[in-house]
């Protein structure tokens, strides 16, 4: 699932952030402050640590850490100040409403090994920078739940046992936020416009950046596509199913852009990480969470295949189960295993 306009900042007594879904993420005391030479240093090691995980846009670039001036200024940041890194990474909104791609509505074992990968690379910084890191999960599900069609109480049920998951592996470099942590008790279709009209760039904005900025673009038609992959049960023709999610594309992306932009603002240090492919020296780092022959596939949009030679691999779901037997776990589906 994806990832700004100008509005007023939003006062804290609307916006402020509950306490997040899961415990505050584990993360070693501030030590004395660095010399910024050693800090910039350091800091080049610690994002050699996020390069073999790069999702990119441009894969045949030979990233080096010195290609990413903006995360190496925000992580030297924290390292000079001898706090904890802080990696924001909006993500995990829900399961794809699609039964062939997925094996229900619930965090499977694709979302088990992403979140174990994340805290490991945490522990790896720390390693490095002893105040550690963490990672805050800003699931997105709920930004754009009502374009994509897939009910809020799916959203909650994924959101709640994501959280629970997190706690049951001890990931405690781990935390996660969403819609629910702001704006107190509106519903969430008032959450959701709130966001849109404080944060959105507009239709016509977006157009333009379709027209004229390739990455937009690429973004435009993997959103298309997830959608019209997703559209169960459309009765209409095909070319009208395309006009509707080529329409509601942009909807997300003003959704996901209004949702990044919130998460920014209440969270101005910290590294944005994002789950598609970006290219180098923007203002995002774009991180793989397991392999896949397409670069935007996610664990949300596909199951999980535990080979023969011992790796995992996204697929659809009915590709996997071609390939492999399902497993359960705690008595749900939960992945496929190589036969």
């Amino acid at each position: 699932m994806p990832p700004a306009g100008t509005a007023a900042a939003p006062t804290p007594a609307t916006t402020a952030v509950a306490t997040t879904t899961t415990a505050a993420p584990a993360a070693g005391a501030a030590t004395e402050p660095i010399p910024p030479a050693d800090a910039g240093r350091l800091a080049a090691r610690v994002l050699g640590l996020l390069l073999p995980h790069r999702r990119a846009a441009d894969p045949e670039f030979d990233a080096r850490p010195e290609h990413f001036p903006l995360q190496l200024a925000q992580l030297a940041d924290f390292i000079a100040a001898g706090e904890p890194i802080v990696f924001t990474l909006p993500g995990f909104p829900c399961k794809s409403p699609n039964p062939a791609k997925v094996l229900g509505h619930l965090p499977d074992e694709g979302e088990r090994l992403s979140l174990t990968f994340l805290d490991r690379l945490c522990a790896e910084i720390g390693r490095l920078h002893p105040p550690g890191a963490r990672i805050l999960i800003c699931s997105d599900g709920h930004i754009f739940g009502d374009l994509i069609d897939v009910p809020d109480d799916h959203i909650d049920a994924y959101s709640d046992e994501l959280a629970a998951m997190i706690d049951r592996e001890g990931l405690g470099h781990l935390a996660t936020f969403d819609l629910r942590a702001v704006f107190g008790d509106l519903p969430y279709d008032r959450k959701r416009a709130r966001v849109h009209e404080r944060y959105a760039p507009t239709v016509e904005e977006l157009r333009e950046q379709v027209l004229t900025d390739q990455e937009t673009l690429l973004l435009y038609r993997g959103i298309t596509r997830f959608l019209t992959e997703d559209a169960v049960g459309f009765t209409g023709t095909r070319s009208a199913l395309q006009r509707e999610c080529r329409r509601r594309a942009y909807g997300v992306i003003q959704r996901s852009r209004a949702w990044g932009e919130l998460i920014a603002e209440h969270h101005p240090r910290a590294v944005r990480l994002s789950i598609h492919p970006q290219p180098a020296g923007v203002a995002k780092f774009g991180i793989r969470l397991l392999a896949a022959a397409d670069v935007w596939t996610t664990p949300w949009h596909s199951s999980v295949l535990h080979r023969a030679d011992g790796e995992w691999e996204l697929l659809r779901s009915e590709e996997a189960a071609r390939l492999g037997r399902p497993v359960l776990r705690d008595g749900r589906p939960s992945h496929y295993e190589a036969r």
